[in-house]
């Protein structure tokens, strides 16, 4: 028995702990989750919701880097 998960993440397969939450995983991705939004299984995740969230085997998310400019 593994103690990994596949998700998808901008389309690639990535893998995870069981139990990593979606901090955890930006971390591992090497995100800075002050200028990114996260779109979880269809749904835009608000940050109050990210500390709560563990990602789930097959769950798929879309990340995109917030660009300021003018």
């Amino acid at each position: 028995m593994t103690n990994q998960i596949a998700l998808q993440v901008n389309g690639e397969t990535r893998n995870c702990a069981i139990d990593t939450s979606l901090p955890k995983l930006l971390e591992q991705l090497g995100l800075n989750p002050r200028l990114i939004a996260v779109e979880y299984n269809g749904e835009i995740l608000h940050k109050q919701f990210w500390e709560t969230t563990k990602i789930q085997e097959g769950d798929i998310l879309e990340i995109v880097t917030i660009v300021g400019g003018g």
